[in-house]
Parts: structure tokens; C-alpha cells; sequence
């Protein structure tokens, strides 16, 4: 009986383990839909993956003529700060950054710069990430 209960208590970790990789890797974060409005622009942030790592932004500007956006993330409680990273126009209005934006997860503020003919603008939006 002894040789019973340690196969049964294998088993049964065996099985926790698979329930655990499977359930963890279905559990991906939501994707982050953030609209952020100033004095001269007005953007929409979309992250279809917030994780920490190389991440891809996009940028959605609804209001103002933005010729060049930038994108970058600040964790202050942690003091973490990223680099600005450059976004490419896509389409009118529509610009992809893409990069090590997060290096970990937690709560972030991401700022947007935005330039153009109405002048430059810095907009915030604080997005979670999780992963």
C-alpha cells in the first residue's frame, strides 16, 4: 500500500502541472485600447500584446495633423523609465512603434509625442501590463 500512495501523489502532480501550462498559456492579457485627448491632438493607443519585452504600438491619431509621434513608458513607483521610440506612419493618422517599451509588468504611463502643424503635444495614458 505504501508503494501506491507516492505513484498516486506523482500522478496527481503530473496532471496539476499540465492543468497549469495549459490554463497559463490560454491566460494571455487583453489586449489595451486607450483614447487620450489634449489641447491639439487627440490619439488612440492600441497594444495587442501588453507584455513585458518587444511590443508593438499603435497609434491612432483622431484630431490634429500629426507629422511624426513617438512613443515612451514610465513605471515611477519602480523608477523605471524607457527610451523613446520612434513610430513610423503607417497610413495617415495611423503610426507603429515598436520595441522594449516595459520591462516589467505592473502599471505604466505611456506618453505620446506628438508634432506637427498645430505644434508638438506630450499625451499620457496609463495601461497595465501583465505576462
Amino acid at each position: 500500500m505504501t508503494r501506491v500512495k507516492p505513484v498516486l501523489v506523482a500522478g496527481a502532480l503530473v496532471v496539476a502541472g499540465a492543468v497549469v501550462f495549459v490554463v497559463g498559456r490560454g491566460a494571455a492579457a487583453d489586449p489595451i485600447n486607450l483614447t487620450t485627448t489634449g489641447d491639439r491632438y487627440a490619439a488612440t493607443v492600441l497594444i495587442e500584446d501588453p507584455a513585458p519585452g518587444r511590443v508593438a504600438v499603435e497609434v491612432k491619431v483622431s484630431k490634429g495633423d500629426a507629422d511624426s509621434v513617438a512613443v515612451s513608458a514610465v513605471m515611477a513607483d519602480m523608477g523605471h523609465s524607457t527610451p523613446e521610440l520612434a513610430a513610423t506612419e503607417r497610413e495617415p493618422g495611423r503610426f507603429l512603434a515598436e520595441g522594449e517599451l516595459f520591462s516589467m509588468s505592473g502599471v505604466w504611463e505611456l506618453s505620446i509625442r506628438l508634432d506637427g502643424p498645430a505644434g508638438e503635444e506630450q499625451l499620457a495614458v496609463k495601461a497595465l501590463i501583465t505576462g
